[in-house]
């Protein structure tokens, strides 16, 4: 796997130029970020245009994670071996290209099929990115700032998605949330090339030494199919049971096999001489315990993304440009919690952090939970949305650094792969499955009911309010004083004590 650490330490060789070719890798970034939150606003428009219901909407907003989530440790491991910069072209061109794709789509079929494709692109381009920074800039305080801006950027594409996404489709179109990716996306494939200098020449550059690769540089496709067919043959049961019943041949059937796919994927890493993801990997509890909480976490804050804006749109009766500005506070909210998360976690701890955010957004989850039918905006849903906003600013970064906690060089990689794609899997799972439990009240509902939102922001607190004693009872308490980076992370886990 790439990653700011698993590449040896003199990296490339430092052009004059690095911070133009940062600049170029973080435009990408920043627009797969984008992606993430742009559609949300534009949900309704899709449907109206494209005759698709909320379950079919829903595959909108998962497809795109479920692809990124699932591919993501293969991309990692293609950069490994064929070259980083060449897989963030093929990446950022698959992007941009299922972008044009999803700009035209004359059906939903089309358009999820272009979102899968965005998907992975960004599972082709995300780790080449972070492995070729760490390459670009192999001094630690160098590396460091070059990190916190390209972490910075991403955080501004996804603040941005929802305000980009209510402007684009009342002022133009919904389609103009994907064109919009298209020339940039093109300035990246024409820029990288330029500044972006290629990184050392990988074993499988040459053909015969690629033949002479051993067993365990295999590329691991197998393993990559099953994560990423497991989380999506869920997801399908999951929405199909709200129209006919957990019951149903045509929902256990995918759940069945989406539960068999993730066995076997479990069971594929245990026996290869060099898996994806090594199960001993998951023996460090405070790594496993910030994972677990992330899915969680993620899967509350999708939900909020997702009900929200067809709250605001379909029962408060607001348009895309004014629902996209409704999200202003909990930009707000979010940018602060950023900012001033550094300053807590020396504080209070990466578990005392973490349990913060995740009961702030217990909070928001349950004030959501009480959403009349005829509710106002300033009372009844930005409060909510300010909790969830500091939840996920504090929760989550401090998820993050848990789930890096005491990695060895060897692992580093391995922790930051596992980490994304565990939100991105969490969020999109746990969204099909709240977005399926708003879905069987509201079938019996009027229009304007808000019975199907209250059902899922519940769900989506309880699962939060599950994480809170996860964290606090599996978490080492690191952060105020956590050993460092290296170390054997057994031995570092049983080293640190409340």
């Amino acid at each position: 796997m790439p990653s700011s650490s698993s590449v040896p330490s003199s990296g490339l060789r430092a052009p004059a130029h690095r911070w133009y070719a940062l600049a170029v890798l973080s435009v990408l970034q920043c627009l797969i970020a984008l992606d993430v939150t742009v559609v949300n606003v534009a949900l309704p428009s899709m449907g109206a245009d494209l005759d698709a219901d909320p379950a079919a909407l829903t595959w909108v907003v998962t497809g795109y994670m479920l692809a990124g989530g699932g591919l993501l440790l293969l991309g990692g491991r293609l950069g490994d071996l064929f070259g980083r910069r060449r897989m963030f072209l093929l990446g950022a061109l698959l992007f941009g290209a299922s972008s044009l794709l999803a700009g035209v789509a004359d059906g939903t079929a089309v358009l999820l099929a272009a979102r899968f494709g965005q998907g992975a692109g960004e599972a082709l381009a995300a780790p080449a990115a972070m492995a070729l920074i760490a390459l670009l800039f192999p001094e630690p305080a160098d590396r460091a700032r070059a990190l916190g801006v390209w972490g910075g950027i991403s955080s501004l594409g996804l603040v941005g998605g929802v305000l980009l996404s209510g402007v684009l489709t009342e002022l133009l179109h919904w389609r103009w949330i994907f064109f919009v990716n298209v020339p940039l996306t093109a300035a990246v494939l024409l820029l990288t090339p330029l500044v972006v200098p290629a990184d050392p020449r990988h074993p499988a550059a040459d053909p015969g030494e690629a033949r002479a690769l051993p067993r365990g540089r295999r590329l691991g496709l197998p393993s990559a199919g099953l994560l990423t067919v497991g989380p999506l043959a869920l997801v399908y049961g999951v929405l199909r049971a709200a129209d006919h019943g957990w019951g149903s041949a045509g929902v256990l059937l995918p759940l069945a096999g989406g539960l068999a796919a993730l066995a076997l994927f479990a069971l594929a890493q245990a026996r290869s001489p060099q898996p994806l993801v090594p199960l001993r990997f998951f023996a460090h509890r405070t790594r496993t315990a910030a994972n677990a909480a992330t899915v969680l976490l993620s899967a509350a804050l999708s939900t909020t993304f997702f009900l929200a804006t067809l709250y605001m749109q379909r029962v408060l009766d607001m348009s895309p440009l004014h629902a996209g500005l409704a999200y202003l506070p909990f930009c707000a909210a979010l940018l602060l919690s950023v900012s001033v998360v550094g300053r807590i976690v020396p504080v209070l701890g990466l578990r005392g952090t973490a349990v913060t955010g995740l009961l702030c957004a217990a909070a928001g989850g349950g004030w959501l939970a009480l959403l009349p039918d005829e509710g106002e905006l300033w009372t009844d849903l930005v409060p909510g949305m300010l909790a969830m906003a500091v939840g996920m600013g504090l929760g989550l970064i401090a998820l993050q650094n848990a789930a890096l906690h005491g990695v060895t060089e060897e692992d580093a990689g391995l922790a930051s792969g596992v980490q994304r794609s565990v939100d991105q899997l969490g969020g999109s799972l746990g969204l099909a499955v709240l977005v399926g439990a708003a879905l069987a009240p509201a079938a019996g509902s009027s229009a304007g009911s808000a019975a199907g939102y209250r059902t899922a922001f519940t769900w989506a607190t309880v699962g939060v309010l599950a994480a809170v004693p996860l964290v606090a009872l599996c978490m080492r308490a690191v952060g105020r004083s956590a050993a460092p980076t290296g170390t054997d992370p057994d031995a570092d886990a049983d080293a640190v004590h409340s």
